[in-house]
């Protein structure tokens, strides 16, 4: 009898612990699991930021794909996928290959809403993935080198657009990394400007007042300039063009306002409500019963009139279930409903401050930052164990990691 073929598509969070639990659940021999993704790392989202501003190693954040998954129970496939054929259930990859599966996870993680803003998908940079986070430490050290040659202070003018957790975060980073920058580049950062533009009254407003006033506080003394209810207009290479005919020049807009589904899932037949894959109470896509969603690209909702938020925290809880039902699926079990629990939400700005909100506590300063640290040794933890957490900190491969175009 043909083994049952199972196939993950990204490994991102959803994905690569949907694997991991597969691994764990699964007995020997009682079905094939093929892992695919676009590169042959697994990067951790929330720390992108140091990325973008070359404060981490490389290999800190990106992790071998190969390193993490069994390959005794795992296949794994670098390649990215063009289509696929619900009916035949065929996934199609870039190069003319195809993959026969019986269940199918969609796990393909986001892209960057522009909102239609003129010049924003051509001109500015985004938080999206670890190589578009490299892009952005490449454009800034290219803006640096080229201001010592025509001394243009537009090139030393940093804008990040939102200010959300992520806006936040990368406005943090770069008040503590651009310093260390310039004394590189042997530029004085007096000459620096940070500046944050965001459309709602404050940084992050969805958060209790005085989590705003710590935020606010706390960049004002990193002299982030902070300016709040400005919308953007449009990004040209030279500069952002806000309402009421606001202008700042800059070489470098870091956009950080919103994401949407990977526009991919468009080409697999599958339904789409919202731009996002509707499931079911068990992860399913509605009304197919081999296909599974989880993450960024999945609509799952909480009641009638909302749905739960692309973040990482949604992903990994899904993983679990996801990879449960499905083994349920094959050995004709009772299937698990997926409830999701938030358990908060941590937000670093710099290595030694941090806002957040877990339960009615709200989190900042120093203990915030420590507590960041905790949730991030904690995913470390469940992906490898404890000897993942060692390596990451304390045993990094310094080695750049390779990025093609096409990733």
């Amino acid at each position: 009898m043909t083994k049952p073929k199972i196939v993950i598509l990204g490994a991102g969070y959803g994905g690569i612990i949907t694997s991991k639990r597969l691994e764990k659940l699964l007995k020997d021999g009682e079905a094939d699991v093929t892992l695919i993704n676009k590169h042959d790392y697994h990067y951790i989202t929330t720390q992108l930021h140091k990325i973008g501003v070359g404060t981490a190693a490389d290999r800190q954040f990106a992790i071998s794909i190969p390193d993490l998954v069994d390959s005794n129970k795992t296949r794994f496939i670098k390649s990215s996928v063009s289509t696929v054929d619900i009916q035949n259930q065929l996934v199609h990859l870039d190069g003319g290959d195809t993959i026969e599966y019986d269940y199918l996870v969609t796990a393909l993680g986001f892209e960057v809403e522009t909102f239609g803003i003129p010049g924003i998908k051509e001109n500015a940079l985004a938080i999206r993935s670890f190589r578009s986070s490299k892009a952005i430490y490449h454009h800034i050290t290219k803006q640096l080198n080229l201001y010592k040659e025509d001394q243009d202070p537009s090139r030393l003018t940093f804008v990040v657009a939102g200010g959300g957790f992520t806006g936040i975060e990368m406005l943090g980073e770069l008040a503590e990394g651009l310093p260390n920058l310039c004394r590189q580049h042997n530029i004085p950062f007096e000459k620096v400007k940070i500046i944050a533009v965001e459309a709602a009254q404050s940084v992050i407003p969805f958060f209790p007042k005085q989590s705003i006033k710590y935020a606010t506080e706390t960049l004002e003394k990193f002299n982030v300039e902070l300016m709040t209810s400005k919308k953007i207009l449009e990004c040209t290479p030279e500069k952002l063009l806000l309402e009421s005919d606001l202008e700042i020049p800059a070489r470098t807009i870091i956009w950080s306002c919103g994401v949407k589904a990977n526009s991919i899932v468009e080409k697999f037949g599958l339904p789409l409500e919202k731009g996002k894959i509707p499931v079911d109470s068990y992860l399913r896509v509605k009304n197919i019963t081999n296909v599974f969603s989880v993450g960024d690209c999945s609509l799952f909702m909480k009641d009638e009139k909302s749905y739960l938020p692309p973040t990482a925290q949604v992903a990994l809880q899904q993983a679990p279930v996801c990879a449960q039902n499905i083994v349920s699926t094959l050995r004709g079990n009772e299937l698990k409903v997926f409830e999701y629990h938030h358990k908060g939400t941590v937000a670093s700005i710099g290595n030694f401050a941090a806002v957040g909100l877990v339960g009615r506590f709200r989190l900042s300063g120093l203990f915030g930052a420590f507590m960041k640290q905790v949730i991030e040794a904690r995913y470390l933890f469940n992906l490898g164990g404890p000897a993942l957490i060692l390596k990451q900190h304390f045993r990094i491969d310094r080695d750049p990691v390779k990025i093609t175009a096409k990733q």
